[in-house]
């Protein structure tokens, strides 16, 4: 394989840019040409690719986004649609390609391969840490450091006006930043989609908390666990404890990514290239107990079942 290419898809996550550069330039250490295509699938159908050097990725491997762009792509579930994305990438005589992103991102992958024939290899990179296969996604450290800078700074504020705050974080269906933010930032409650909780306790333990002294409580809420203003309006009436809510948003996904993403990227990066020069089939790269696999995107899905319950229930031991 001689003439690759590389996009970014989906929502941006710290630790993009890094990639990109580890495909880069392990491409052109196999004496491979490399392209970056813009925006993701929506810009490979339009054509809104352009050639790669060592000199377009320096000074890069520091920054949050990424350079290449991104975008959502709905229509690319049309056949006819992925067909306008091959038929770039036979123009400039492409003949395999590097997915970054999530979920999403991986289904057109998979497209790509089982219906036109396109080697593509996929990296996951995303802060939701939400598929099943891997144990950590490119973005998803650098995110729960973030979090846990917020959670710090809420403690003073909240600790100064003796009240409860309720911070929503990201993550969809997948409670990994609420869980891993909770368990470092110290959190009383973390309040995720994967485990049921009752307000009507978390209600109780605030109350007694600021009986025994106690008059600050942080609340640690996954976008997909339910509806933060709801939530703190209840705990607020039956504490009687004021609760204030911040939502985080997309302050999450940006920032300079930190080490692991950063080395993350660069082991990711650089067995995507190596896949391709020895021409092997279609497949995501994943991380698991530190060692990087590879596995067929028809085993690819967002986690369910594997939220790690040991981790909760420590968070629960320690919040008491």
């Amino acid at each position: 394989m001689e003439k690759i290419a590389v996009l970014t898809s989906g929502g941006d996550a710290p630790g993009m840019n890094a990639c990109i550069r580890a495909v880069v330039r392990t491409a052109l250490s196999f004496n491979m040409d490399v392209y970056g295509v813009e925006r993701g699938y929506a810009g490979l159908i339009k054509g809104e690719i352009n050639r790669l050097g060592t000199r377009s990725v320096s000074d890069m491997i520091h920054k949050g986004g990424t350079f290449l762009k991104t975008a959502r792509c709905p229509d690319f579930k049309d056949k006819e649609v992925q067909r306008l994305a091959v038929e770039t990438l036979s123009a400039y005589d492409i003949q395999g390609l590097v997915a970054i992103g999530g979920d999403g991102t991986f289904r057109g992958a998979r497209d790509l391969s089982e219906n036109f024939g396109i080697k593509v290899i996929g990296i996951p990179g995303t802060i939701d840490n939400d598929l099943n296969y891997t144990d950590y996604t490119v973005g998803f450290d650098t995110a729960v450091n973030t979090v846990l800078w917020a959670i710090n700074n809420l403690r003073d504020t909240m600790h100064s006006h003796d009240r409860v705050s309720l911070l929503e974080v990201m993550g969809r269906k997948c409670g990994d930043i609420a869980l891993y933010a909770g368990v470092a930032g110290g959190a009383e409650y973390v309040l995720v989609p994967e485990i049921p909780y009752d307000l009507d306790e978390i209600s109780k333990s605030i109350k007694k908390s600021y009986l025994r002294g106690k008059t600050s409580n942080m609340i640690i809420l996954a976008e997909g666990a339910g509806n933060r203003d709801e939530i703190a309006k209840y705990v607020q009436e039956k504490s009687g404890i004021n609760v204030k809510v911040t939502n985080f948003g997309y302050i999450q996904r940006g920032g300079s990514p930190n080490m692991q993403d950063r080395v993350l990227a660069a082991r990711f990066g650089y067995k995507a290239v190596e896949l391709l020069k020895n021409d092997s089939d279609s497949c995501a790269i994943g991380i698991k107990d530190n060692k990087v696999i590879t596995v067929p995107f028809s085993e690819v899905s967002t986690r369910t079942g594997r939220f790690d319950t040991e981790l909760y229930d420590i968070a629960h031991t320690l919040s008491l």
